[in-house]
């Protein structure tokens, strides 16, 4: 199994930027595809962005596209989420996930999980 932290949320105005970090043990991460998901208070879990083990398959949800942007360095055991131009409907707990093989857009599909990290974005 692997385990997964993320860290780097935070408190940032409109317009600002935070870069979300997921750092991987127990498995190595490239054995791994990758996906942010993102929950807002009294809203489901939506899926924001998803990358397969190699780094080379991204996907994003229409509402972070050009600002969003998922990588994953293998060699450190971590994936992130660089977040630019927030906005205040970006506030949520953002969620790591891991999956074998391909990424999916689907929560369900997803087998691992972290705890999660508050993302406040202030207008």
């Amino acid at each position: 199994q692997v385990q997964l932290l993320e860290s780097g949320g935070g408190l940032v105005q409109a317009g600002g930027s935070l870069r979300l970090s997921c750092a991987a043990s127990g498995r190595a991460l490239n054995d791994y595809a990758m996906g942010w998901f993102r929950q807002a208070p009294g809203k489901e879990r939506e899926f924001v962005a998803g990358i397969n083990w190699s780094g080379y398959n991204l996907h994003y949800a229409d509402s972070v596209k050009g600002r969003f942007t998922i990588s994953r360095d293998n060699a450190k055991n971590t994936g992130y989420l660089q977040m630019n131009m927030l906005k205040p409907e970006d506030t949520a707990v953002y969620y790591c996930a891991a999956r074998s093989i391909v990424p999916s857009t689907e929560a369900y599909a997803y087998n691992f999980w972290g705890q999660g990290t508050q993302v406040t974005v202030s207008s």
